[in-house]
């Protein structure tokens, strides 16, 4: 029997993250573990019109291809992948951990080789999504790997990733459309502004973080996230313009399941200058090194999911965290504003729960990790 959880997010993803529609033809790209998700997925694809089919993912395969590959493998662009990212209308990506630490030691320039040689699948599905023909929405499948990176038992993990999705509740469709509505609030304020000064006290010795972004209301567009590209959702971001200041990020950057810990960046005019760590300091420059736009931030974002309250070394969970704000090294979101190219998207996140603050053109609208306006999310 099949968990009905899972034909409640299959529900929320289809009818309500991408929408599918009568004569769409959907890609469901997972690992085989998550097969179960698969099928659920599949046939409220089916009910809905559409024309599903299932595109193979495996993290056994992965870690075949950085022990054998040559450096021209690495390189390689597979054509059949490409012609899918051109040609279907809607993705669906059910993403699975079952080793998180697989590759934590295959050689940095490895992975940023392959991520370099993707880059154009990257760059199709973003523009395609910017255009409005191509739609896609991503979640977790909760595996033994990713609990215990959360430091919970399986089931306790489960509970985390669809309670953190609503998915407890009666009509989790119907929650997130209200989310969306709150979320719209903070996207039509943050909209007329122009800069925005995020500040967290010193902590571990370190001095704090005190970080100008300039979000030019002619140039950057603030997008409401509430459950369309990402699932579980609850952010708001934009594609920053400038950036000026230094961050040291309270929770540890996780990428491509390494974790890089003590991340301090200083940014000036857009680019960080200057980065280190308190662990895996060289896998961290080698990925802000990788190509001429990795040291560019290329989003600026406020988590807004107040149903996630803790740090599960999981960016898609803990962007979300209502009380943090996160900003991407990489690739930007054209439809944000940012222009920025690179094989690298890294978000990070810093805590503003505990003496933290956000400013808009100089006014306090954040503050311990809460909006002031009542209108706005957690305010519920």
């Amino acid at each position: 029997m099949r968990d009905p959880r899972h034909d409640k997010l299959a529900e929320v993803l289809v009818r309500y993250s991408t929408k599918v529609k009568k004569g769409d033809l959907v890609s469901i790209g997972a690992d085989p573990v998550a097969l179960p998700l698969v099928e659920a997925v599949y046939e409220a694809v089916l009910k809905a019109g559409g024309h599903p089919f299932w595109q193979l993912k495996s993290s056994s395969l992965a870690d075949i291809l950085y022990e054998h590959a040559s450096d021209e493998q690495l390189d390689y662009l597979n054509p059949v992948e490409l012609y899918s990212d051109q040609n279907i209308d809607v993705s669906i990506g059910l993403w699975v951990d079952v080793n998180t630490k697989a590759f934590s030691r295959v050689d940095p320039a490895k992975l940023a080789r392959r991520r370099l040689a993707n880059a154009p699948k990257m760059k199709t599905v973003l523009n395609r999504a910017a255009e409005g023909k191509m739609r896609w929405t991503g979640t977790m499948y909760p595996t033994q790997g990713s609990a215990q990176d959360a430091e919970m038992s399986l089931a306790q993990y489960e509970k985390f990733v669809f309670e953190a999705g609503l998915l407890h509740l009666p009509d989790p469709v119907g929650a997130w459309e209200q989310i969306h509505i709150r979320q719209q609030r903070v996207c039509d304020f943050l909209s007329k502004k122009n800069e925005l000064r995020f500040r967290a006290p010193a902590a571990d010795k370190h001095d704090g973080t005190d970080l100008v972004v300039d979000v030019d209301n002619t140039k950057s567009i603030w997008i409401n996230c509430s459950g369309g590209e990402n699932f579980p959702d609850g952010e708001v971001f934009c594609g920053p313009q400038n950036a000026n200041g230094h961050v040291n990020y309270t929770f540890p950057g996780v990428y491509n399941g390494r974790e890089v810990e003590g991340i301090r960046l200083v940014f000036k005019d857009n680019r960080v200058v200057d980065a280190s760590a308190t662990k895996n300091e060289e896998f961290l420059i080698a990925m802000l090194d990788q190509d001429a736009g990795a040291r560019t931030m290329g989003e600026i974002a406020i988590g807004t999911n107040y149903a996630i309250k803790e740090f599960s070394k999981n960016t898609l969970f803990d962007e979300k965290i209502g009380g943090t704000f996160h900003a991407a090294c990489g690739m930007g979101y054209p439809e944000s504003g940012s222009f920025n190219e690179s094989a690298l998207h890294w978000d990070m996140v810093c805590d503003l729960r505990t003496g933290g603050s956000i400013e808009a053109d100089g006014e306090v609208f954040h503050k311990d990790g809460r909006f002031l306006d009542p209108a706005f999310p957690g305010n519920e």
